[in-house]
């Protein structure tokens, strides 16, 4: 195996070179390398200078967080940082790429810093429930000041070389020849630089303390981690460098054990997990009609707010994308949404009019399906009307090119029906982006049974150029996400049938950590939508099926759109008031079923319906749906809201174990059991006593 660290000597100079791909991830076996290099810099009397550098595309990108949690590996993060500040020979970091959480802390501990001029810099820790841990806290107010270490470790973004330089993070910008530059640099050095001794902005205390007190106040009481970096900042001002750095190790101690940090990390895990989809190891994607990427041209049928995102994603991505609306007034409208969303980026600064301009210029608008005879993929965003869709992927099949990928972004029809429909199965999948796909990250790719590898890695290179999530998901109607919406929402109706009204199951999702709760957001999207796929669908025989949004409908409120739905709505408002009439309905159908309405609290409406994901989440990894239970948390997260900080309902299943979550469901069964039909997998996992954490890496 090769060392991910080399010594390398020059004219007395030796670089510390890391090589430990793909992002330089400070592991034990890269720490323990530095080490080894330095002692032995350190002690060869013709090396006079020391360059720290990686090679590849990034300086170390922080700390390899899959070893957070696991017995300490000597050196320590911290320990490594110290005995580089305390070299009695220069020590220079050569930085470039994306300089993260433990690669900038290296880099502080350094004597001095030059920087690629593209480099980002940044102590994004903050981001896992975490603190810098490996002297940061300590050092960076050293470095830049109160104000700024504040600013990087409580936001987690991080700042350009430009602005590195300005507030003396950084000592100098190179170009491309940063190695060599920074070599020359040590060549000449003889001078010692310790950070822990720079206390140039230590030395006004009384201002220290009141940026330190009104960054305070700002802070939420409860928020773990914003207040350790707060009160370690604090330190380093009135404690030694020494006791500071103590106070630092054990607030990261502290903020690792704590739930949000480890829902943080599994979210931060899952994200990452759910795009390795087992066809990349299989195959490529397809050939390409003409271009350098796997994508290089995309097709889209239908301009409607789905369709509009959708390409305006493919846009800013810098895709030409050629547009099928039905009749001119379709496409005038296409147009004016896609362009009155440039119009606001550049109305709000967020981009140039030029940038709006270039973006415009790759948009092709017709009435003509026969202009889609030449595109890479071709996305199907039609309204969810299963004959609609089968007709078009019908004349899809005839004049989309040999190898062309056709993606329908349905989200509940069975897309086995438009592969048949569309004469080429092979090509056919299922690309679910979620409203508004221009903003949301997650995309569901369905994948069914028959379809090529290729196809699905050409949607899987498409999404990731979109700077998107891909989840895998078998091509079953609802996919992941609307499946476990669909038994989310039943179980929140029969909640409601039993006592509970909307404003009560949306009030606990929200105190849970939703930014909204299932009503809010029906009203918000339109209840028609759903209105009309019931509808199309057989009648539910069940006899506890609450029918009032089917009776809300008929009475013509569709929620925030005809401003009366679960909630009444004043114009021009977004946030209503509970609706009397709906809770009128409500206790109509209460007393024609013989319920006599009971009280629940906030802990048992979300206890409710975080069983029912649970079980949902384990029947969808247990049918094959989805490929891993990390997969359904990512859905919640990206999909549906669920609090990232928490991980997902399969963590938290894990939190209170599956065998504890299996005997809480049949209670509830006994009371429901038309509700309450336990998944397989929750079974065997209760009986064997396991997580579902066991299966992510299976």
């Amino acid at each position: 195996m090769k060392h991910p660290v080399r010594l390398e000597r020059q004219n007395g100079v030796a670089v510390i070179a890391i090589e430990n791909p793909p992002v330089n991830a400070l592991s034990t076996a890269v720490r323990r390398g530095i080490l080894g290099a330095l002692h032995a810099a350190l002690s060869d009397d013709t090396i006079t200078a020391i360059v720290i550098a990686a090679n590849g595309k990034t300086f170390p990108a922080g700390a390899d967080i899959s070893e957070f949690g696991q017995p300490a590996q000597e050196p320590s993060l911290p320990e490594l940082c110290d005995l580089i500040e305390a070299s009695h020979k220069p020590v220079l970091a050569a930085l470039h790429g994306t300089v993260l959480g433990g690669g900038l802390e290296v880099a502080m501990a350094a004597h001095y810093r030059v920087a690629h001029d593209q480099t980002q810099l940044g102590l994004p820790e903050i981001l896992l429930g975490l603190l810098p841990g490996a002297g940061g806290t300590q050092r960076a107010p050293r470095l830049v000041g109160v104000d700024m270490a504040l600013d990087m470790m409580l936001t987690g973004k991080p700042i350009t070389a430009d602005q590195a330089q300005r507030i003396g993070l950084v000592d100098g910008l190179a170009g491309d020849d940063l190695r060599d530059v920074v070599k020359a640099l040590a060549a000449e050095t003889r001078e010692v630089r310790p950070t822990r001794d720079q206390r140039q902005h230590l030395l006004d205390g009384k201002q220290f303390m009141a940026r330190i007190a009104a960054r305070r106040a700002q802070l939420r009481p409860k928020a773990l981690a914003e207040n350790k970096i707060v009160d370690c900042v604090e330190a380093a001002l009135l404690l030694p460098f020494d006791a500071g750095r103590d106070i630092e190790r054990e607030a990261f101690t502290d903020c690792l054990a704590s739930p949000v940090s480890a829902g943080l990390r599994h979210s931060f895990f899952a994200e990452r997990r759910a795009p390795k989809f087992p066809e990349l190891t299989q195959t490529g994607p397809r050939p390409v009609n003409s271009g350098p990427l796997p994508v290089n041209a995309v097709g889209i049928v239908g301009g409607g707010l789905m369709g509009s995102g959708i390409a305006i994603a493919c846009l800013d991505a810098g895709l030409p994308v050629t547009l099928v609306e039905q009749g001119e007034d379709g496409v005038t409208k296409a147009l004016d949404r896609i362009g009155a969303h440039y119009q606001r980026g550049v109305e709000t600064g967020r981009i140039t009019e030029a940038q709006g301009s270039a973006a415009l210029t790759h948009l092709t608008l017709t009435t003509t399906l026969d202009a889609l005879n030449a595109q890479d993929i071709i996305i199907e965003a039609l309204p969810e009307d299963l004959e609609l869709k089968q007709e078009m992927f019908r004349k899809l099949g005839g004049i989309a090119r040999y190898g062309a990928v056709l993606a329908s972004n349905t989200s509940y029809q069975d897309v086995a029906v438009l592969q048949q429909a569309s004469g080429r199965p092979g090509d056919v999948l299922a690309l679910h982006f979620f409203a508004p796909a221009h903003r949301m990250k997650l995309v569901e790719i369905g994948v069914p049974r028959n379809v090529d590898p290729q196809a699905v890695v050409t949607a899987h290179a498409l999404t990731k150029m979109l700077g998107k999530m891909p989840v895998r998901s078998a091509a079953v109607p609802g996919f992941i996400g609307n499946q476990m919406l669909v038994a989310g929402r039943r179980a929140a109706d029969r909640l409601l049938l039993d006592g509970a009204t909307p404003a009560q199951v949306d009030n606990a999702l929200r105190s849970f950590g939703f930014p909204m709760g299932p009503y809010q957001i029906q009203d918000m999207s339109g209840l028609d939508i759903g209105w009309a796929r019931r509808r199309a669908q057989p009648e539910d025989p069940d006899p506890r099926y609450l029918s009032l949004a089917d009776r809300m409908c008929e009475a013509g409120w569709f929620g925030q759109k005809t401003g009366k739905g679960y909630y009444v709505y004043a114009e021009g408002e977004r946030h209503g008031v509970p609706n009397p009439d709906m809770l009128h309905l409500l206790a109509e159908e209460r007393r024609a079923k013989g319920i006599t309405a009971r009280k629940f609290t906030d802990r048992q409406l979300r206890d409710h319906l975080l069983l029912t994901w649970v079980n949902e989440g384990a029947r969808l990894v247990g049918t094959g749906t989805a490929t891993r239970p990390s997969d359904v948390d990512a859905v919640m997260v990206h999909g549906f809201g669920y609090p990232r900080w928490r991980g997902g309902p399969m963590l938290d299943a894990d939190q209170t174990t599956p065998f504890q979550i299996l005997r809480r469901i049949e209670i509830l069964q006994k009371e429901d059991p038309s509700l309450w039909d336990i998944a397989p997998l929750l079974r065997e996992m209760a009986a064997e006593r396991g997580k579902f954490a066991d299966l992510n890496e299976a």
